[in-house]
């Protein structure tokens, strides 16, 4: 008769539930983002991607160079105007490098840091079973006081101790890990001021004559070039700053050796006060700074119509690169020669001069270059136009240089040329005269506001203690086990007498090619604790100390899995 096996059978495994594959790619677009490896490759196309900021003119930073490039390159320039090569660190791809390497490294440093916290509290791990199977072994007599002296010797050296009955573990070396947390953590500090000064700073270049009838206050339209941030409105720092002396000395090799600006300032709220600045010293203000960039000469010109009428002004000549200072620049008068009695002025009598200023002039001609920046023998060469300067028709133009076009269409005629010492006047042709005065000097200033700049300085000082604490700093572990009395191997050379050894390993976790004679060094101070009782003599360290147990990248690997 047959068996019928009545009992209930089991229920089926419920089928397995497939993972949702939207969540499975974002979770591993996720770790990818996050890895160290993507981070580093980020980080290298972030400074592959600041190269056309360096190499092509910026349209932010000089405007000028940008409507240059234009005209010398017709067929490149709109392509590489349609890709923001000429505005890179506020391009799309730029921002969007930028903001991936800023997540990356967010998503590195923050499991990083929670690991690394959990290893500060934790204490070191427990002694190995085997530790002669760890790269540095040795077994020397017991010191007095057994496992508590070996702690003592481990604890002057800046070990983290942790006793466990007759057996000692020792950790040293976590800065390593601090230093690559504070590297990462000062690169992202790094983004975080590289945007504040991106967002909320402002630069501003201007031109300041010295005299009381040049005054500059720090607006928007009294900047020559000006560059603000998307988050900056019209509320810049409210201060006018006059320019009462300028102070430039030079070597005989004309080589400039200082400079220094005397300027009274103005500041909202506050009276007006003096104060100095020069190159490496630069004038701080409530909410900007303020560097001294340039110097030059601004000749005094006084000019006399035919109606009597007198016009001057301190005209700056900006420094045509020599180390002379051989300036050139243009004297206008627009407003020349209008009729007294009428009001009346005609167009095409307006005056013009465009010169050269040598502040030390050669002693025979040609007068072309100056042979030194010091005002030694200034001398002032001028030529002279008359006509319609265009300047009635609403195009936009340079203050330094001639508008050409007014010379090719004939509306403007030069008259002549002359070379004038201070103190000198040329009589035109029409009876007007022109005079050179003297000369004022003028300062380039820079004025700027960075909300990030404490931040990379911070940062930058993190960067560079951290990338030391990750290149000097060795993660390694020391175990020791005192053991009983009478445990002696005579072939290992250890006493056999009924004294106590003490067995000490050592492991460093990362590659450390000095950690074998810190070991012997290690071993030397715990064998150095034994004292002889009659003569109080502290013994040598016994046979065998540092002595590895094993060599080689196999044992090694072999003595970390063990200790782990």
């Amino acid at each position: 008769m047959t068996a019928v096996d009545d009992r209930p059978s089991a229920p089926a495994a419920a089928p397995r539930r497939r993972p949702n594959p939207l969540l499975a790619l974002l979770r591993n677009s996720w770790r990818q983002l996050t890895s160290m490896r993507t981070a580093l490759v980020l980080l290298f196309l972030l400074a592959v991607a600041a190269i056309p900021g360096s190499v092509l003119p910026q349209r932010g930073v000089n405007p000028e160079d940008v409507r240059d490039f234009y005209t010398a390159h017709p067929d490149l320039a709109p392509w590489l105007d349609r890709v923001g090569a000429f505005e890179a660190f506020s391009s799309v791809w730029f921002s969007a490098i930028y903001l991936l390497l800023f997540t990356s490294l967010i998503g590195c440093i923050t499991p990083r840091l929670r690991d690394h916290v959990r290893a500060l509290r934790a204490s070191p791990p427990a002694v190995p079973r085997r530790l002669e199977r760890l790269p540095q072994h040795a077994v020397l007599p017991a010191p007095d006081g057994g496992a508590a002296a070996v702690a003592e010797t481990l604890r002057r050296r800046r070990w983290r101790v942790v006793v466990r009955g007759d057996e000692v573990s020792a950790e040293k070396g976590y800065l390593k890990e601090t230093g690559n947390l504070i590297f990462h953590t000062s690169m992202v500090v790094v983004l975080v001021g590289v945007a504040l000064g991106s967002w909320y700073g402002w630069h501003g270049n201007r031109l300041l004559v010295a005299g009381a009838d040049h005054v500059f206050c720090n607006t928007g339209q009294q900047y020559a070039e000006a560059s603000f941030g998307p988050r900056v409105g019209d509320d810049l720092p409210g201060f006018c700053m006059r320019l009462d002396e300028f102070d430039a000395r030079f070597l005989p090799s004309g080589q400039p050796s200082s400079y220094n600006a005397k300027v009274t300032v103005d500041e909202d709220g506050g009276s007006p006060r003096p104060a100095e600045f020069s190159v490496n010293s630069p004038l701080r203000l409530d909410g900007a700074n303020v560097y001294l960039l340039g110097h030059g000469y601004a000749p005094v010109i006084r000019y006399t119509d035919r109606f009597g009428n007198s016009q001057h002004s301190a005209v700056p000549f900006l420094n045509s690169g020599d180390i002379g200072l051989t300036s050139e620049g243009l004297a206008a008068f627009p407003d020349a020669n209008v009729n007294p009695d009428t009001g009346e002025r005609d167009p095409n009598l307006q005056v013009a001069f465009s010169g050269l200023y040598l502040p030390t002039a050669p002693q025979e001609p040609p007068f072309t270059r100056s042979e030194h920046p010091a005002e030694q023998n200034p001398l002032l060469g001028l030529v002279a136009y008359r006509g319609n300067l265009g300047l009635d028709g609403g195009i936009p133009g340079s203050v330094y240089q001639l508008d050409q076009r007014q010379l090719r269409n004939g509306r403007l005629t030069e008259i002549g040329t002359k070379e004038l010492r201070v103190g000198e006047s040329w009589t035109l042709d029409d009876g007007t005269v022109v005079e050179f005065l003297g000369t004022e000097p003028y300062i380039v200033l820079s004025v700027r506001h960075d909300p990030g700049a404490t931040l990379l300085l911070v940062s930058s000082v993190g960067l560079v203690l951290g990338l030391m604490g990750s290149l000097f700093v060795r993660r390694r572990r020391v175990f020791a086990r005192v053991l009983p009395a009478g445990s002696g191997d005579p072939a290992s050379g250890s006493p056999t007498d009924g004294s106590s050894l003490v067995e000490v390993a050592g492991l460093p976790r990362t590659e450390h090619p000095g950690f074998a004679d810190e070991f012997a060094e290690l071993v030397s101070a715990i064998g150095g604790r034994r004292a002889d009782a009659a003569t109080g003599a502290e013994t040598p360290a016994a046979t065998g100390a540092g002595a590895p147990a094993g060599t080689g990248a196999g044992a090694s690997a072999e003595a970390r899995e063990g200790a782990e």
